[in-house]
């Protein structure tokens, strides 16, 4: 856990790198069109990339006072989407009724695991990893 506790900015920046890569690859290579939904998760998953950067470059300890709000709203909205997928909220909810549809499956891996999940998934682990990293430079 010291060893987690220690590098969590560094893993904060690497899940936030590749989430943000990994959405730009399904969006412009496969073509795969992002809803409404997934681009507001974006808004709020790539800053995590240049701010958890300048954390790590400045050795800031205040730098999860900026990373968590935008992962709680990030996760919020992930979680909202997930709820769509899973119908319960009905689809008439969405703000997707023009253009691609917020339920919309590209991908399902090992049956359950889709777009929104993996959002929701990085967004937590990044809310987990601030929060070690404050108490990181409180240990200190």
């Amino acid at each position: 856990m010291t060893y987690i506790k220690k590098y969590s900015l560094y893993l904060i920046f690497t899940i936030a790198l590749v989430g943000t890569l990994v959405s730009i690859y399904f969006s412009d290579i496969l073509g795969w069109a992002p809803c409404v939904l997934c681009w507001y998760q974006r808004i709020f998953l790539y800053p995590i990339v240049i701010i958890s950067l300048v954390g790590i470059l400045r050795k800031d300890p205040q730098v999860h006072a900026y990373i968590v709000p935008m992962a709680i709203i990030g996760a919020l909205i992930s979680l909202f989407h997930n709820f769509l997928y899973w119908g319960i909220v009905p689809e008439s909810a969405a703000p997707c009724q023009a253009g691609v549809s917020c339920t919309a499956e590209y991908l399902k891996l090992y049956g359950f695991v889709t777009i929104p999940l993996l959002c929701l998934v990085a967004f937590v682990l990044i809310i987990i990893l601030a929060f070690l990293n404050k108490k990181n430079y409180e240990n200190q």
